[in-house]
């Protein structure tokens, strides 16, 4: 017996679809749902950046890494990733003669987690209502 599929509530269109064309495209699976979640922040060590950064308005290289209970290599990758994307922003700097790194959430990456969330809640929701 197959497993039952259950669909994720949908947004709403965008102002540009008509009525008649959103009523027939299909709401996605849970499953492919899944699939669709933002693939640069969904990753345990970026998440765990992006959302720390969402709740402080910066944090150095060295209060994520403590934060994060991390090295500095692998910090150093997965930070370098989200800023490529454009959801993180990294300064560096030098306080007198140690070099300092200090990261800011940006706009596209606050986008980027709210709709990440929203994206999990949607998916909780359907799961709950199986």
């Amino acid at each position: 017996m197959r497993p039952r599929r259950h669909s994720v509530p949908r947004l709403p269109p965008p102002p540009a679809v008509e009525e008649a064309e959103a009523e027939t495209v299909k709401a996605p699976s849970a499953e492919q749902a899944a699939l669709d979640l933002d693939r640069v922040i969904h990753e345990r060590m970026r998440l765990g950046i992006v959302s720390a950064l969402a709740v402080n308005e910066h944090l150095s290289f060295n209060d994520l890494k403590q934060l994060l209970h991390t090295t500095d290599g692998n910090l150093s990758v997965h930070a370098r990733r989200l800023e490529e994307a454009g959801y993180v922003h990294c300064h560096k700097f030098f306080a007198g003669r140690l070099p300092k790194t200090e990261f800011r959430l940006t706009a596209a990456g606050k986008r980027a987690l709210e709709r990440y969330l929203d994206h999990m809640e949607a998916i909780i929701e359907a799961t709950r209502e199986s």
